[in-house]
């Protein structure tokens, strides 16, 4: 395969690992408590990139040596706050209705680069945010008899990680990017370690294999998105992201007994369009800028 195609596959293996990290969560939080499961999934992802910086060619110290630990520490706090509030919405509203919200979230780093990294935000990027957010009304449906304030739960989650992800391309400007992956990973797991062993829960027998493969599953998904990274620029697989909610649907629908309906899909369909809109113009935009 060619770089651009390999790119693409890890891509699409990526989004779908991290939809089975997803329902692995939401399957082990409905038997533990959310801040047990987190604490978990936090411990193998620090061990993880501990691993990953010792093995590093310039080193370990080198590799994590950051003149903005300030601002990763920020991002962990907000990666930290992300991961328990969406892992929480999965037991409560179910994946698919979870990721269907969720995929606002890159029209929200659209927003936010204008405050956050002082970039001019276009009234077309603009247009395109404001018709991602009319499908989120329509997959929330307020004034609806059905309503609920749960539903709003993924909302804040996509905003928590929009505002990690912009604070990331901010950290990354004349950095490398490796300490942007350790720091948040070491001390969120730091941040969950305090948190989440006051709720440390004793683990049935028969949910070890799930907690192992949930970790197994953990690794491997952030290995291959960094793989994903290294082969092609983000631009090119950034559509192919979208893939998760189709993903985390399946498994919500085979697994979980969820319910897909026709306004969830017709707004995450406005969702998704107004994003590939958004990522158009940015493709426009890169050549102007080289």
């Amino acid at each position: 395969m060619t770089s651009p195609q390999r790119g693409i596959a890890l891509m699409v293996g990526s989004v779908a690992l991290f939809a089975i990290q997803d329902g692995f969560s939401r399957y082990l939080a409905e038997t533990y408590n959310t801040l047990m499961v987190v604490m978990i999934r936090y411990w193998v992802f620090s061990a993880f990139v501990l691993i990953w910086a010792a093995r590093r060619p310039e080193g370990f110290r080198a590799a994590i040596s950051s003149a903005r630990l300030p601002a990763h520490i920020l991002r962990a706090v907000l990666l930290v706050a992300e991961t328990c509030i969406i892992v929480w919405g999965f037991t409560l509203i179910g994946l698919i209705e979870s990721h269907a919200v969720f995929a606002i979230c890159p029209l929200f780093v659209v927003a936010l680069s204008g405050p956050v990294l002082g970039e001019v935000v276009s009234w077309k990027r603009w247009t395109a945010v404001a018709i991602g957010f009319v499908g989120v009304l329509i997959i929330l449906r307020p004034g609806a008899a059905v309503f609920s304030w749960t539903a709003l739960i993924p909302l804040a989650a996509a905003i928590l990680f929009a505002t990690y992800t912009v604070l990331t391309r901010l950290t990354t400007r004349g950095e490398a990017n490796f300490p942007a992956f350790f720091w948040p990973a070491v001390a969120g797991g730091l941040v969950m370690t305090l948190i989440g062993l006051p709720h440390l829960q004793p683990i049935n027998a028969a949910d070890i294999p799930y907690f192992a493969a949930y970790a197994g599953v953990a690794i491997l998904s952030n290995w291959t998105l960094q793989k994903t990274y290294q082969t092609v620029e983000a631009a090119t697989v950034q559509p192919f992201a979208y893939l998760q909610f189709v993903f985390a649907s399946m498994i919500g629908l085979l697994i979980f007994g969820e319910t897909l309906a026709s306004q969830v899909v017709l707004g995450v369909a406005v969702v998704i369009l107004a994003g590939f809109y958004a990522l158009t113009l940015d493709r426009k935009k890169a050549p102007q800028t080289r």
